[in-house]
C-alpha cells in the first residue's frame, strides 16, 4: 500500500522491455491491432470522450494544462486530432472517477503521474484507493485489507475493472493509425483476408 501524494514517492519500476506493456491488453483485440503497437495506432478526442464519459471541454482542458496528454499525437495547429493510446483513455477513465469521488485535482495530478510510469500489464494489477484527500495504491489483497481497517480508502477504482470496461466499449470506435490512416478491419476480418491470399497463391 503506497501513498501516491506529496512527500511520500513512489519509485519509479524499471523500464519495461520492447513491446511488453505497448499493446492493447487482451480483452480489446487480443495482441495489438494486426501487432501494431499501441503508440502507433490510437483514438481520436471524441471518441475518448464518449468512452470515458466526459465532455470535449474538458478533455482539452486536461490536454492543455498537462493533466492527461494524449501519447501518440498532440493537437499541433488548427485541424489536427489529438491522438489518444488505449493506456491514455485507461488514465482519462480514473481521472474521471476519481473527480467523481471528490478527489482534488492536486492530488489527481501526482496519481496521474505516477499512473504513466506504469505499462499496461503492471496497471492491471493495482486498485486505487482514496479517502477523498489521498489517492492509495494497492497491489495485494493483504495491502486493501489493511488500508480499509485503518479507517481509509472509502473509494476504490480496480484497475483491471476499468479496463475490462474501457475495452468492451471502444471495440466499437473507429481506430487511427498516427499517419493519419485509418484501421477499418477488425483482426479477425484481417486474419481471414490474409488466409484468403495466401490461399490463392
Amino acid at each position: 500500500m503506497r501513498p501516491t501524494e506529496g512527500d511520500h514517492a513512489v519509485q519509479t519500476p524499471p523500464p519495461e522491455g520492447p513491446g511488453q506493456a505497448e499493446l492493447f491488453p487482451d480483452p480489446l483485440v487480443g495482441e495489438g491491432l494486426d501487432g501494431v503497437s499501441d503508440r502507433l495506432v490510437g483514438f481520436r478526442g471524441p471518441t475518448a470522450c464518449q468512452v470515458v464519459g466526459i465532455t470535449y471541454r474538458q478533455l482539452d482542458y486536461w490536454a492543455r494544462t498537462g493533466l492527461v496528454v494524449p501519447s501518440i499525437r498532440g493537437a499541433a495547429g488548427s485541424g489536427s486530432q489529438r491522438l489518444y493510446s488505449f493506456k491514455d483513455v485507461l488514465v482519462l477513465k480514473i481521472v474521471k472517477r476519481l473527480l467523481d469521488a471528490g478527489v482534488s485535482l492536486q492530488n489527481i495530478r501526482i496519481a496521474v503521474e505516477h499512473l504513466r510510469r506504469r505499462g499496461i500489464r503492471d496497471l492491471a494489477g493495482i486498485t486505487l484507493f482514496s479517502d477523498g484527500t489521498t489517492v492509495y495504491e494497492c497491489t495485494s489483497p493483504e495491502e486493501v485489507v489493511d488500508l480499509l481497517q485503518g479507517g481509509q480508502g472509502v473509494f476504490g477504482i480496480a484497475v483491471s475493472g476499468a479496463m475490462r470496461e474501457i475495452s468492451g466499449v471502444i471495440k466499437d470506435f473507429p481506430v487511427e493509425r498516427a499517419d493519419g490512416g485509418t484501421v477499418d478491419e477488425s483482426p479477425e476480418d484481417e486474419l481471414a483476408r490474409r488466409r484468403s491470399r495466401r490461399a490463392i497463391s
